[in-house]
């Protein structure tokens, strides 16, 4: 441990357990203590001070004014985060300052997410609970006043196959659907062929009665034939990548799906076109939706995703995928977000590693670090 009082501001309280474990090695630790996020000159104000370490959420604006700021400084920017849109990942290799995510750990919680997405919107959780609630449930009938859509044995298109799409397909296989893949950048047969074999094991075994398939087709494909389109692409915006996101699901993306599908979102709010979602659903062109993230977050009050129309074919979630108390406030860094975010501190602080960043295993801006 290093005999310079280290000093640390963190713009969201992570857990007492997690921020325990810096206190515990003599840190100086400083919690912003309202729920709302810091003001962007409070950030500035902490970095200029000569704190040696920000903890942070997506919610702040890390950008050259904060690495500025912090220039001779601040060593190590640590977010509660996959996503690091917020951060100026330029100006982060401009000032040699590495920022950390928390990739991994959110894996299972947000695929599991997405698969209850998936139910709640099909079988209409959210009506049937309203109907008790109001008061408003008469007597049984076989299909008044409203059904749902099972989603055994129906196709599920996994838009996006990194960590988090894979975990939520592998959770899919359990429903006998049958899965068809879609990712630009990577196919990984190797995972198809596993899920074939699990897939005939479980008709050998009588799990299932049907042989299902798993395999690899093009965008339009996925689209034409799914029953549920399930999102699990990171962001890349129009000129960032030959293959961007921005928008990936269009009007014209609404059109191409069966009018009895289902939309789920859990991986950024800006893949999904919001207004054209809306346009959609009011048209009936798909049966719902159920998104966690949006192209605004919080979601404004004047959203089109506010319609009352939509009520009963749209679910909305307060991006709370990885809302677990395991993978948020866990301080074990194998398996919480709050134990990499301060781990990923301690490693630059105390020079772990070799003092290297570039082989800090949750350092993003690597390529700062590496050696030419």
């Amino acid at each position: 441990m290093t005999n310079k009082l280290v000093r640390v501001f963190v713009t969201a309280d992570i857990g007492r357990d997690a921020l325990g474990c810096l206190l515990e090695r003599g840190y100086e630790v400083e919690v912003y203590p309202h729920i709302e996020p810091p003001p962007k000159s409070l950030i500035v104000e902490k970095v200029r001070s000569g704190i040696d370490a920000l903890i942070t959420t997506l919610r702040d604006q890390i950008d050259e004014e904060v690495f500025d700021a912090g220039a001779s400084t601040l060593r190590i920017v640590a977010q509660i985060a996959v996503g690091f849109d917020n951060v100026d990942r330029v100006a982060a290799n401009r000032h040699r300052i590495p920022f950390a995510n928390t990739a991994d750990v959110l894996t299972e919680a947000t695929a599991e997410f997405a698969f209850f997405m998936m139910g709640a919107v099909s079988r209409k959780l959210y009506s049937s609970e309203k109907l008790i609630e109001e008061n408003k449930w008469g007597s049984w009938h076989p299909h008044h006043p409203f059904l749902g859509d099972e989603v055994t044995g129906k196709t599920i298109a996994v838009i996006g196959t990194g960590r988090i799409g894979k975990a939520f397909a592998k959770k899919c296989i359990g429903l006998d659907a049958d899965l068809l893949l879609y990712d630009p950048e990577v196919r990984d047969e190797k995972f198809v062929a596993y899920a074939g074999r699990e897939m005939a094991l479980r008709l050998e075994a009588g799990f299932s009665r049907t042989l299902r398939d798993a395999r690899y087709v093009s965008f339009s494909e996925a689209l034409a034939t799914a029953d549920y389109v399930s999102l699990h692409v990171p962001l890349l915006m129009r000129g960032e990548s030959v293959t961007p996101t921005y928008h990936l699901m269009n009007a014209e993306a609404f059109r191409r799906m069966k009018k009895t599908a289902y939309l789920i979102n859990t991986s950024r709010g800006p893949v999904v076109d919001e207004t054209a979602l809306c346009q959609a659903l009011v048209k009936n062109e798909i049966a719902g939706a159920a998104l966690d993230v949006y192209e605004e977050e919080p979601l404004p009050a004047g959203s089109p995703l506010r319609d009352s129309r939509l009520r009963d074919c749209l679910r909305l979630f307060h991006h709370f995928a990885s809302g677990t108390r395991e993978t948020r406030l866990s301080p074990d860094p194998q398996v919480g977000m709050a134990g990499r975010c301060v781990q990923a501190v301690i490693d630059v602080i105390e020079a772990n590693y070799g003092g290297d960043p570039a082989r800090m295993p949750f350092v993003v801006n690597k390529e700062a670090f590496s050696r030419k």
